[in-house]
């Protein structure tokens, strides 16, 4: 009975501290920052809505990609989301942080636990000061050995809420590494759809350019007739051939940056240069979508975007940090046992007289150190404002994106209708000139006008159609949507994951998709 009372006074000291950790943490607890509310879209609600082509009635779509009914682009984004390596790298720290939020459980129980066992055999020197003499009355057994096995364990209760405020810590980082991944991956479409509108965009500029040097040279072999032939003099001759060569000197550049960017596209589909040309062939036309773009209301956005939701929790993150640097100003409640057997020699190890124990409670008060400490608070503290003016600006900065690239998006379609004339009528114009200047009516500079205002008003035509497809992107990465595809998905491929549990043992880990509900 003597022995099993340093256990009931552990018992006892447990229901004590279960009891103290009922108590509420310390520190602030997490409110979400007020930010500036907009009510309304500025361009969907302008005088001009008829012809801005958007509209707040339904939500945006998910797949916005698709509304461009392009099956390349579809595939592109397909293929970067399966093998894109920045998502990846995203993808991995989410896995950290559920590992992380493991760790942080764990610090919630006792922070120490050890089982261990030890044997010893010990010879002690018979000439040694008093045991020399008492060996020369009492003959004494001086080698001997002893066993032992037990399990020691120490617990820093919660009394102050630290340990809980850990768990919320690494709960919000890891709500927040899953924010930034769709985050990157809002990111990634964007830019993929960005640099195939852009390809498309060269391509057209391409056949353009070479469209307008086969009619230059056309213009060319006529004035060098006419020359030869005593009608006109070289000046026109010379006239053509600069415009002819000056239209040809745009393919290199145009080549150039139409390889430069199919480059840049591999990088974000994780795969070489080579096999752009086999995803993209040798031209095609800016893909264009429907004529009514749905995109919500604006207190949507702050649901939808990820960059939002993540600075949100970057600072529901700090904020537990500073209840953790808090618990420090108090004193730490500690609780050790420890359990087990003792015994000379091996063989009495596991009898009942054998067994040992002991249990004690303590109070750590690092009172030498407050200025520090407090010190450190105020650090905790002013990081946790400068992530509420972040969450702030993060708003502020969403609202103006969107509204920037809405604008764009209209009046860039104003542009097109314009231009779109504008070529209509140069076109019609190069044809009279040449007409006329073969007839002897006008002189080459009509032809030599018109045609470089053909050219400009083609190239002009193309960047506005560019510009209506790539700010409508633009649209719709503001509005942050394209992440909701990795939803009851995996954030690495199977075969990262595969790798990583044959390395390791991740358990379920590799498999757990947290819902929303479970990182609040």
């Amino acid at each position: 009975m003597t022995r099993a009372t340093p256990f009931r006074h552990l018992m006892g000291t447990a229901l004590c501290a279960a009891f103290l950790t009922a108590c509420a943490p310390v520190g602030p607890d997490f409110v979400r920052p007020n930010s500036p509310v907009v009510k309304q879209w500025i361009e969907v609600n302008s005088p001009s809505t008829g012809q801005s082509g958007l509209t707040s009635r339904s939500a945006p779509v998910v797949k916005w990609w698709e509304t461009f009914n392009d099956p390349t682009l579809n595939r592109l984004i397909a293929e970067a989301y399966a093998q894109n390596l920045s998502l990846q790298v995203a993808g991995a720290r989410v896995l950290q942080a559920r590992a992380q939020l493991g760790i942080a459980f764990g610090e919630l129980y006792p922070q120490s636990q050890v089982l261990g066992a030890s044997t010893e055999r010990r010879q002690i020197s018979d000439n040694l000061g008093p045991i020399a003499d008492i060996n020369r009355i009492i003959p004494l057994d001086t080698e001997f050995s002893t066993s032992q096995a037990g399990f020691d364990a120490q617990w820093e209760l919660d009394v102050w809420g630290a340990q809980r405020r850990g768990v919320q810590a690494a709960r919000s980082n890891l709500a927040l590494q899953v924010a930034n991944y769709d985050d990157a991956l809002v990111t990634l479409t964007g830019d993929v759809a960005a640099l195939y509108v852009n390809i498309r965009a060269l391509q057209e500029s391409l056949g353009v350019a070479r469209e307008n040097i086969t009619l230059q040279q056309e213009s060319a072999d006529l004035t060098q007739l006419r020359f030869n032939n005593g009608i006109t003099t070289e000046l026109d001759v010379q006239e053509s051939t600069a415009l002819l060569n000056n239209t040809k000197a745009l393919v290199p550049e145009l080549e150039s940056d139409l390889q430069q960017t199919k480059n840049a596209l591999a990088v974000l589909l994780g795969t070489t240069p080579s096999r752009m040309s086999s995803l993209l062939g040798n031209s095609g036309r800016i893909p264009s979508a429907r004529s009514n773009v749905a995109v919500g209301v604006p207190a949507e956005l702050l649901r939808r975007r990820p960059d939002v939701r993540a600075a949100e929790l970057a600072a529901a993150t700090q904020s537990a940090e500073v209840g953790i640097a808090m618990a420090d100003l108090y004193p730490q409640f500690i609780l050790s046992g420890s359990v087990g057997l003792q015994a000379s020699g091996g063989r009495n190890l596991f009898s009942s007289n054998s067994t040992t124990g002991l249990a004690s409670a303590g109070v750590v008060w690092n009172v030498l150190n407050y200025g520090r400490i407090k010190n450190n608070v105020r650090a905790q503290d002013a990081a946790y404002q400068a992530l509420i003016a972040n969450y702030q600006n993060t708003v502020l900065t969403a609202y103006s994106e969107v509204e920037s690239a809405m604008v764009a998006y209209a009046q860039a379609r104003k542009q097109v209708g314009f231009y779109q004339q504008s070529v209509d009528a140069s076109r019609k114009a190069a044809e009279i000139a040449v007409n006329q200047y073969t007839d002897g009516i006008a002189d080459y500079s009509r032809i030599l006008n018109t045609q470089t205002a053909l050219l400009r008003s083609q190239a002009n035509l193309i960047e506005a159609r560019q510009q209506v497809s790539s700010n409508l992107v633009a649209v719709y990465k503001g509005l942050g949507g394209g992440w909701q595809i990795r939803e009851n998905r995996e954030f690495l491929p199977d075969t990262v994951l595969a790798e990583m549990a044959y390395r390791t043992d991740w358990g379920d880990l590799l498999q757990e998709t947290p819902t929303r509900a479970s990182l609040n």
